[in-house]
């Protein structure tokens, strides 16, 4: 089951701050926890370790899952050994993020702890660290992957380096998550609020784009909001954005827009779009519309250059067998008169075009 998550860090925050978000969340829908403990390397302080405790333990009474974050060498520091995890029981956690990892064999071996604990796995790696566990025969259904998120700006995964990391988890049929990063949130484990992506494109990009791009990716289950606190703006964004039918991309509309032609793009049939399996390299056309408005009237506009990608088109009836079709243009070409330029992807969804396929439904909505 796909899930939306939040992150917490105790260690700098308070358990009532902590409480309020963790309620707030919850009425959006959010239902787990990232949480760090490697900011307690060589430090076990109890006190601290109380702290996670408490958070944790209301985060469960309201329903949410947590993982926390944790290397080899805190397990170190802290006694604890990959073949008993009772600590990870104790402190409430739903199970551990191995942000570093061991050999493959202590990972399979922690897979089938008996408290039930997921074993979360780095997926930033890039490396053969995935086909090293599962060679070891781990139980599959409690090893999950999670990508990092990057605090400092420009490191974050590169989209093509994205993809490729996790392909193999996808291979393998593994539950996965990564992070998007709320523009109002000011912190995480470290010092830094330069926002906490996954991917550094992501970076500055609004919530909903964060949450469509990682979902329309398909390589992707959980969606996890990195930094705190998030507003609850920027929560119900990622609510709206993540339990949507189909991806929503984001459109501004000419100001002098003809109310047919508005309700060709917003509308389309029943809300959707449907991207027209016969592919041009030119166009990506949603033919649907064209039956519902064949008896509109959709004069043509005065022509201007050449269309580019990302402009949004209505055809007018200048080419009456195509008149009310929803066309985006794919790249370059000349404008002929008989399409309307209605409107422009915003540059933040581009990407989302990108990612857009054949036969893929999707919506359109006014930025």
């Amino acid at each position: 089951m796909r899930k939306m998550g939040i992150s917490l860090y105790p260690d700098t925050s308070s358990l009532d701050e902590d409480k309020r978000y963790l309620e707030l969340a919850r009425q959006y829908g959010f239902s787990r926890v990232f949480t760090s403990l490697l900011q307690l390397a060589g430090d076990s302080d109890a006190d601290k370790l109380d702290k996670f405790k408490a958070t944790i333990a209301y985060a469960r009474e309201l329903g949410f899952d947590t993982i926390v974050d944790i290397n080899p060498a805190l397990f170190s520091e802290l006694g604890i050994s990959y073949d008993d995890l009772r600590f990870f029981s104790e402190l409430g956690a739903s199970g551990l993020r191995l942000d570093e990892g061991f050999t493959g064999a202590e990972e399979a071996q922690m897979t089938r702890n008996p408290y039930g604990l997921k074993i979360e796995i780095n997926m930033s790696a890039g490396t053969n660290y995935l086909q090293s566990i599962l060679s070891y025969h781990p139980q599959r259904d409690s090893l999950w992957g999670c990508h990092n998120f990057y605090p400092q700006q420009y490191t974050g995964l590169a989209d093509e380096y994205f993809m490729a990391y996790s392909q193999p988890y996808r291979g393998a049929n593994l539950h996965t998550a990564a992070f998007v990063s709320a523009p109002s949130a000011h912190f995480g484990p470290w010092p830094i609020s330069e926002g906490l992506p996954t991917m550094e494109s992501d970076r500055t990009r609004p919530m909903t784009t964060q949450v469509t791009h990682l979902l329309m990716t398909g390589m992707v289950d959980d969606v996890i909001v990195a930094n705190a606190y998030a507003s609850e703006v920027e929560l119900a964004a990622v609510a709206v954005a993540f339990t949507a039918a189909v991806p929503s991309i984001g459109v501004h509309l000419i100001t002098d827009i003809e109310p047919t032609e508005r309700a060709i793009v917003l509308a389309g049939i029943d809300g959707q779009h449907l991207y027209r399996g016969d592919a041009s390299a030119y166009l990506l056309r949603s033919t649907l519309p064209r039956i519902r408005y064949s008896d509109a009237h959709i004069p043509a506009r005065a022509s201007r250059g050449d269309f580019i990608r990302g402009d949004v088109l209505v055809v007018n009836d200048d080419y009456a067998r195509y008149k009310g079709e929803l066309q985006i243009a794919l790249c370059t070409f000349p404008n002929d008169g008989r399409r309307n330029v209605v409107g422009r992807i915003t540059a933040a969804d581009m990407v989302l075009l990108d990612l857009l396929e054949p036969w893929m439904s999707f919506a359109l909505h006014e930025a």
